[in-house]
Parts: C-alpha cells; sequence; structure tokens
C-alpha cells in the first residue's frame, strides 16, 4: 500500500515521468508504477524533436507546446539532460503557404527555405531551431530527477484501475496505448513507428517531413548517431522491426541526405503511439480516488510533456504547479 497522500502515477513513459517529477519536486509523495522500464517504452524510442501539434483540444494543446518548448529550451542548457538545441529543416512536397501555427512565433530564427535549401520533389519549407531529444538519456535524466526528489519507480504492472484505487486515493494515468485496455478506451489506437538508428556521418542538423501520409523522410541527429524515419501504421499493434519498412527509411534519408548512404547501421527499433481523436487530461472518481487521465497524444508526447504535466500535477493536487 503506498503510504498516505502518495500520489501513484501509471506509466513510465515521458509523460508518466514528466508529471512525476513535478509532483516530487514540489514535495509531494509520489510513486511511479510501469509494466516495462523507461527504456523499454514507446517514449524511448522516439525521435525526438519538439514541434507543433495538430491536436485536439486546439486550444490547450498549443498551450501545452509553447509551455514545453520554454522548458525545453530550459533543459537544453543542462549537458546532462539529454536535450540540445540544433538548426534544421522542415519540408513539404505541397506548399505550405503562410499560415503557420501560431507556436511557431515562438521560434526567433525561424524562415523560409530558399529554394537551393529543399531537397528534390520538396516544394517549401521553413529553417528554425528546434529543441532536439536524445529520449534514452533524457528519460535518464527524468528518472534521476524523480529519484532524488524522493519519489519511487516500480516495475510493477497495474491490471486495473481498481488495483490502483485500492493503493492510492490520488492517481494519475499516463499509460499511452495501454489505456485501451487499462480504462476500456476503445478511441486509443496503435500508431505504429519504426525507426533505424546509424552512426552519425557527420550529421548536425536535423530534417523531418511534413504533411506527408504514412511513410514519411526524417533523420534527427543526437550526438554519435541519428534516429531515421519514418512510418506511421493506424492499428497495428506489432512492436517487431520490418525488414522492408527499414530499407524505405533508408532509402528515403538517404535521397534527401546523401551522407547517410551507407551509414553504419546500429539498430531498429519500435515503438506503440497513443493516437486518439483527443488528447484526454481531465479527472474522475473511480473507487473513492481522485484519478487523472493524462494520455492521447499521438506522437506528440514530448512536444506536449511539460505542459500536460503541470495541468495534471495541479488537477491532481487541486492547485496549479510551476
Amino acid at each position: 500500500m503506498a503510504a498516505n497522500g502518495t500520489v501513484l502515477v501509471i506509466g513510465a513513459g515521458v509523460i508518466g515521468l514528466s508529471t512525476a517529477v513535478i509532483l516530487a519536486e514540489s514535495g509531494v509523495p509520489v510513486r511511479v508504477r510501469t509494466d516495462e522500464p523507461p527504456a523499454d517504452t514507446t517514449s524511448a524510442v522516439a525521435g525526438a524533436i519538439w514541434g507543433p501539434a495538430l491536436l485536439q483540444p486546439a486550444d490547450r494543446v498549443r498551450r501545452w507546446v509553447a509551455d514545453t518548448y520554454r522548458a525545453l529550451v530550459e533543459l537544453a542548457a543542462d549537458d546532462t539532460s539529454g536535450v540540445h538545441l540544433a538548426t534544421g529543416r522542415m519540408a513539404a512536397r505541397v506548399d505550405l503557404g503562410d499560415q503557420l501555427p501560431p507556436e511557431a512565433l515562438l521560434l526567433p530564427d525561424l524562415r523560409r527555405c530558399t529554394p537551393d535549401e529543399l531537397p528534390a520533389g520538396f516544394r517549401s519549407g521553413y529553417r528554425a531551431t528546434l529543441p532536439l531529444i536524445d529520449m534514452p538519456r533524457y528519460l535518464e535524466h527524468l528518472t534521476g530527477r524523480l529519484l532524488a526528489a524522493g519519489g519511487e519507480l516500480l516495475i510493477s504492472p497495474v491490471s486495473s484501475l481498481a488495483d490502483a484505487a485500492a493503493e492510492a486515493d490520488r492517481i494519475v494515468n499516463c499509460t499511452g496505448v495501454g489505456a485501451h485496455e487499462l480504462v476500456g478506451d476503445p478511441g486509443v489506437r496503435p500508431v505504429r513507428g519504426q525507426h533505424v538508428l546509424v552512426r552519425n556521418p557527420g550529421i548536425s542538423e536535423y530534417f523531418v517531413e511534413v504533411g506527408a501520409g504514412p511513410e514519411f523522410t526524417s533523420y534527427v541527429p543526437h550526438g554519435d548517431r541519428v534516429v531515421l524515419g519514418g512510418v506511421a501504421g493506424e492499428h497495428d499493434w506489432s512492436r517487431a522491426p520490418d525488414r522492408d519498412d527499414s530499407a524505405a527509411v533508408l532509402r528515403r534519408c538517404a535521397q534527401v541526405e546523401p551522407l547517410l548512404a551507407g551509414a553504419e547501421v546500429l539498430g531498429e527499433t519500435v515503438g506503440l503511439r497513443p493516437g486518439r481523436d483527443a488528447v484526454r487530461l481531465e479527472t474522475e472518481r473511480f473507487g473513492g480516488a481522485t484519478v487523472v487521465h493524462d494520455y492521447g497524444h499521438s506522437g506528440c508526447g514530448v512536444s506536449l510533456s511539460w505542459g500536460c504535466a503541470a495541468e495534471a500535477a495541479g488537477l491532481v493536487l487541486g492547485r496549479p504547479v510551476r
């Protein structure tokens, strides 16, 4: 049983750990329960790069994204965080026009790409400096902060909300795609992502294709490795790497950046993004406990993480935090 007053956070991906860190660093006793270590979560295999999140509810999402941007920029000053700032391109095979998401105003150096900065087959794009997040290092950083603030992290699956409510009277559900089963939410669906990890051949800038379908081109450098993408397979629960997907990812990335042609492959990773028509961040009463649900971030968990975590922590405590 959790000690009296302990908040139970279910899930140790970026949403769960961020929430637990905010609570613990606010002086609240926190226990995180997870069915797999942070290094084995979907968050661990993300690209990962901050960017606008075109999700619902739009007004709240914009606030969460902006709050997270500011938090990540601050973290980039800490060499141990796994966050760094890098310049790169966001490009599309269609004309993006001048109507940009409001979050773009946060970027002081945002500008249109010149024609010679666009790869073959791309019609428009923008350059900007963005936070890039080395997720294995970043999750270690968050875990370290949680433990340093007195929080607990247990590899201990939660079988049901009734199980959680028997342990604590304040719960934050950050189970991602696992919410499909844990709370019986049929609106949660897996969006399968696959990346190829290669040894960095000398790349310092990122590239992200926007407005594409289930197959797109992206590469994000993190020191001595580069994470190549991408795939977005709706309703696919498989976590096994697909050889054809990897070959296609390598081919598309090499077409944009020739330095990646023949780069040494270090591995392949697969994660199940928690797709949902809208992010669910709300409170309900269950079995005498207050449960704050915080899931359904699709492929934008990192971009929404600190904003959602602060709101979720505020809901569970009944007062604003951070």
